[in-house]
């Protein structure tokens, strides 16, 4: 057994959330963070694509942020990243994992949206020639949150974590569509209407047919509503007629079949709407809803209790004014 496989063989992370492995665990977890900090494991879904799959969890030290999937794109000129995690030590180990697959430059850094779990690694790709891209609502999302993604971000992670992390806000932004080239290769960028966030991405790459969604797409992780349930169900017929030979989601495997990957996410969607509107016809409350909408979709989703009730007030303070 090697020195790495022992670290991560030691108490799993429910294990150290209990305490009950504390004194096996903490002796190790410098080492631990730095092993992990250091590399990140990538898969290649197509020729040149390759994929950074991210747990079910939330931020805490001992993921140090990496909660999100990331891409790295080969082109035959230069590489694009697409989400770059949520710390500076997670940016870091996927440019170090950029740097295994290929020695090309990396052009572009693509954030999909505004969440700190896509966008906090940036600070690790800043001042190596990149461009940072973006939705065209993406800046001011951004600058308007950055405070409080930092001041959450540096407490979850503790100071370890969280050090070399900061806000890196892209400048080529999208207001439509945008081709990018990285020789070769052509990504085609698209800003979409507010569903997930005001400022969704996805990027379209047309040399494998590979469909890169952010958060417009979970799978196994429940969905969270940070901008309108009503935009986003529209919004999915639309992506679900987009042709595409796999996705990539935000949360969930490394590819997905296309369009059917959508479907669970649909679903998930349409019987919080549904839930919601039936209880606000009903004249129920906030904390009535709370207790009972979406409560079917349970055990389809990781994460359900601690982000469902999320998703109902979103959807609850949206609909009530319908």
């Amino acid at each position: 057994m090697t020195e790495k496989s022992r670290i991560f063989s030691r108490p799993t992370r429910k294990e150290f959330l209990r305490g009950a492995a504390s004194a096996a665990l903490l002796p190790l977890f410098p080492q631990i963070l730095t092993a992990a900090a250091s590399e990140a494991e990538v898969s290649e879904v197509a020729p040149g694509v390759f994929v950074h799959v991210a747990p079910y969890e939330l931020v805490e030290p001992t993921n140090h942020g990496d909660i999100s999937n990331s891409c790295i794109i080969v082109g035959n000129d230069a590489v694009a990243v697409v989400d770059t995690g949520g710390s500076y030590l997670v940016g870091k180990a996927l440019r170090a994992a950029a740097a295994r697959v290929t020695s090309k430059p990396i052009r572009y850094v693509i954030n999909t949206h505004m969440h700190p779990d896509h966008v906090l690694g940036n600070a690790a790709f800043d001042g190596i020639g990149a461009e940072f891209v973006g939705h065209a609502k993406l800046p001011a999302a951004l600058s308007a949150r950055a405070e409080s993604y930092l001041r959450t971000a540096q407490t979850r992670l503790g100071e370890t974590g969280f050090a070399g992390t900061k806000i890196v806000i892209p400048t080529k932004l999208v207001s439509d569509t945008l081709d990018l080239d990285l020789g070769g290769r052509s990504l085609t960028l698209k800003a979409r209407a507010t569903a997930h966030t005001d400022n969704d991405l996805t990027v379209f790459d047309s040399t494998t047919g590979t469909f890169v969604l952010g958060d417009l797409l979970f799978s196994g992780h429940i969905p969270t509503l940070d901008g309108s349930i009503v935009g986003w169900l529209k919004l999915i017929p639309e992506l679900m007629n987009e042709k595409a030979q796999r996705a990539i989601p935000g949360h969930g495997p490394k590819s997905m079949p296309w369009p059917d990957a959508m479907l669970p996410e649909q679903r998930y969607l349409e019987t919080i709407a549904r839930d919601v509107r039936t209880l606000i016809k009903d004249g129920a409350t906030l904390e009535q809803a709370l207790k009972t909408a979406g409560q079917s979709e349970r055990d389809n989703w990781q994460l359900f209790a601690e982000l469902n009730g999320m998703n109902v007030t979103a959807a609850f303070t949206e609909l009530e004014w319908e």
